[in-house]
């Protein structure tokens, strides 16, 4: 099983070294509503999701299912426009293997963004949330089986599970643009329905901020590996288990664009800083 994993990853990793030979350094997860940092980006090569050996389909309205080449503020990086959910019927092996790839294509850390539902009621829509903790409700773990003993250890440590360094950067960062950026705890969700009152109530109790359906998976992989990794969530719904509406999913991509700009801005200082 373990050499079966090493292949797929080596011959996804050879087929997009026949499409492009750039080196990269930061990998970046692009969420739901939030694919506006391509347009900052110098895109020099875009390699659809269904032309790469073992990747599949990304199903979900606003997500464009490529991986693009390019830098931003002259930093090299690969992002994923489009990943995949638990919930699309795809598994966790499914779901993390681009990040195996990322990382075997080279890069030293990775930046997440999700959209993700406030559970802290001092949280409004198009709120950025930065990562700093998070609670697996998923009904799977990517690491469950045979470990693949070439990439990480069969007990990987996740006591700090989201990089505090470059949490710092990105922090002062924020503090310098006069950005309000919130520090929480993510709760991921199995989906794809959203959750009942009740639900967010006892996921307040747990102790989480926002809750999504995405990331926990990939921060597993990245831990496994030791690949340094940050997360950001833009709060596209408030989930006020008193005062709960019903949330279309238009009225979350209207507060994923809205909080776009912030975001733009943030990662854009981050590299240019580097």
């Amino acid at each position: 099983m373990a050499k079966k994993m090493i292949e797929k990853i080596q011959e996804a990793v050879a087929y997009i070294r026949s499409q492009t030979d750039q080196q990269v350094k930061t990998g970046i997860i692009l969420g739901t509503g939030l694919s506006g940092l391509s347009k900052i980006a110098d895109i020099t090569h875009k390699i659809p999701y269904t032309s790469i050996p073992h990747f599949v389909r990304a199903t979900v309205e606003g997500h464009h299912g490529q991986l693009l080449f390019g830098t931003i503020a002259s930093h090299p990086v690969v992002m994923m426009q489009g990943r995949f959910h638990y919930y699309e019927g795809y598994s966790m092996e499914q779901i993390t293997f681009p990040v195996r790839v990322m990382k075997m294509l080279g890069i030293e850390r990775l930046l997440i963004s999700n959209a993700s539902g406030g559970l802290n009621p001092e949280y409004e829509p198009a709120s950025l949330v930065l990562l700093d903790d998070h609670i697996n409700f998923l009904p799977n773990n990517p690491l469950t089986g045979k470990n693949l003993d070439e990439l990480g250890p069969r007990f990987p440590d996740m006591s700090q599970p989201y990089d505090q360094k470059m949490n710092n950067k990105l922090l002062t960062i924020a503090q310098s643009m006069e950005l309000k950026l919130h520090q929480g705890v993510y709760a991921a969700w199995i989906g794809p329905c959203l959750e009942t009152r009740a639900e967010y109530r006892f996921l307040r109790m747990a102790g989480a901020d926002v809750v999504g359906m995405s990331t926990v998976p990939e921060v597993i992989v990245a831990n496994h590996m030791k690949l340094p990794v940050s997360a950001i969530s833009v709060v596209t719904d408030l989930c006020d288990p008193d005062n709960l509406k019903p949330v279309a999913l238009s009225d979350m991509l209207e507060n994923a664009a809205k909080a776009e700009a912030n975001f733009i801005r943030l990662i854009h200082t981050f590299f240019e800083q580097e």
